[in-house]
């Protein structure tokens, strides 16, 4: 690999022709960042790390003569979707082409029952698509308006949605990839299926997303609802037997702290002083019955209305899973997060043992999921960052009660800790990207290798279940 800034970008140019492209500081700026802010470890660590050129594909054709000659000229090629990422995945560690996929975009097709799309389509347009035939996607990022599918497949989890459906990793939510590799001759190939799994949560760094096709469920009529608890275990306690309860239907379950409702400006005032909240998404059919419930559990509902129509003037969506440290780092740009796994028969009670053990510590929140046939949850206290020492303590104290914990400080995928790296996904790496050239630094054949910025927190995998030590 060439040292930094030294790579052959005027020969790479005069080979791509009048593809789109840039060198323009400010742009080059612009696109090489994502919104790893959130993290203060990567503020620091991905500080300075920018493309020598970007370069904007409008067609396949376009890609595949990218993608050939940077091979020829072995320049590393990032990806990059909407730039909705949170761990600076998108950010290109060793400079080079900042591949800029959004110009390739457009529903290819919608049918009953599934969709497909040019890699840069964002995610809402896909759904505006199968409404139109009486179909939604399954789950949809918070970052749903600005977030492409390539970008939501190659590093999202989950999100709305999964608390009914499961996460991406799960069998049958990605229908179809069809990827390009980096090699000498690039190819084209069509994934489908359990081969899917290779390409989520890898970053684009051992192949380049070109189309992806994702399965569809009959359109819901939304009604968003606030709640109000007293306490957060009353509110944790009624969204976990909600998550259970099947028969209502619902596609967000996301419960918050006092003062989590205090700390987002969309929603001052709404939920009572020392008031813990759960935000929902809940069918209108299923409405009676999630009313009754919320009262059973000593909820109050300080809203409710059809989707789109709150008061607070931005999807409600917004302010859950990550999308929610950045409405409250609006008012305090102090607080992070490390993101907690609760896989338990007793979530409730895993989540009780965790919050009692870091009470102090900063607002917790849970986000109920499935995760494979089980409901789980995800979530952490928001915390005031001290010091990398203390998110350390803060993830120990976590795994010994019996959570796992995920590192959202790092930016490659073996130290997040969200994807099982096998032996077939290195194979297909090693096949796919010979040179390693997509995204180097963050999904590497050897483990010892990996760089990407931030810090360690002696993760393991997130979503093996455990019990306390």
């Amino acid at each position: 690999m060439p040292p930094e800034n030294t790579y052959p970008i005027a020969d790479f140019i005069a080979d791509i022709g009048d593809i789109e492209h840039s060198v323009d500081a400010m742009t080059i700026r612009r696109k090489s960042r994502d919104r790893y802010a959130v993290s203060p470890m990567l503020r620091k660590s991905l500080e300075g790390k920018y493309a020598d050129v970007v370069v904007s594909p409008a067609d396949k054709a376009d890609v595949i003569k990218v993608v050939a000659a940077a091979v020829k000229h072995r320049i590393p090629i990032t990806p990059r979707g909407g730039g909705t990422a949170n761990y600076g995945q998108s950010v290109p560690l060793r400079g080079g082409i900042l591949l800029d996929m959004t110009r390739m975009a457009g529903v290819v097709w919608a049918r009953p029952g599934a969709i497909r799309a040019l890699a840069g389509t964002i995610v809402a347009d896909m759904n505006v698509a199968a409404r139109k035939i009486g179909w939604e996607l399954r789950m949809h990022p918070t970052t749903n308006t600005t977030a492409t599918i390539a970008g939501f497949v190659a590093g999202g989890t989950g999100g709305i949605g999964s608390v009914t459906w499961g996460v991406l990793r799960d069998r049958g939510n990605i229908t179809g990839i069809e990827v390009l590799t980096a090699e000498d001759t690039p190819r084209v190939i069509e994934l489908r299926g359990k081969d899917t799994a290779l390409i989520h949560h890898a970053y684009g760094a051992n192949s380049i997303i070109l189309e992806v096709e994702m399965p569809l469920t009959p359109a819901v009529e939304w009604r968003e609802t606030i709640v109000a608890f007293p306490t957060y275990m009353q509110a944790v306690r009624c969204g976990v037997y909600l998550g259970q309860t099947v028969g209502i239907v619902k596609n967000l379950l996301s419960v918050h702290e006092w003062p989590t409702p205090k700390l987002m400006p969309a929603i001052k005032g709404l939920v009572p002083d020392g008031h813990s909240m759960m935000s929902s998404y809940v069918a209108k059919s299923s409405c009676e019955d999630f009313d009754e419930v919320v009262a059973e559990f000593g909820g109050i509902i300080v809203s409710a209305c059809a989707e789109g129509q709150g008061v607070y003037k931005i999807p409600l969506y917004e302010m859950a899973f990550g999308h929610a440290l950045a409405q409250i780092q609006r008012t305090d740009n102090r607080y992070t997060a490390i993101e907690g796994f609760f896989h338990d028969d007793d979530i409730a009670g895993l989540v009780e043992r965790v919050h009692d053990k870091l009470n102090g510590v900063g607002p917790m929140r849970l986000e109920l999921r499935r995760w494979g046939s089980k409901l789980a949850g995800s979530g952490s206290p928001y915390i005031l960052f001290e010091s990398e020492e203390q998110l350390t303590e803060i993830a120990a104290t976590m795994k010994a009660e019996g959570a796992g914990v995920a590192n959202s400080h790092a930016s490659n995928v073996r130290s997040v800790g969200k994807k099982d790296i096998t032996e077939e996904d290195l194979a297909f790496k090693r096949a796919s990207d010979p040179y390693n050239l997509l995204n180097p630094g963050r999904f590497e054949l050897d483990s010892s290798a990996d760089v990407g910025g931030g810090f360690d927190l002696a993760i393991d995998n997130w979503f093996v279940r455990r019990t306390a030590v």
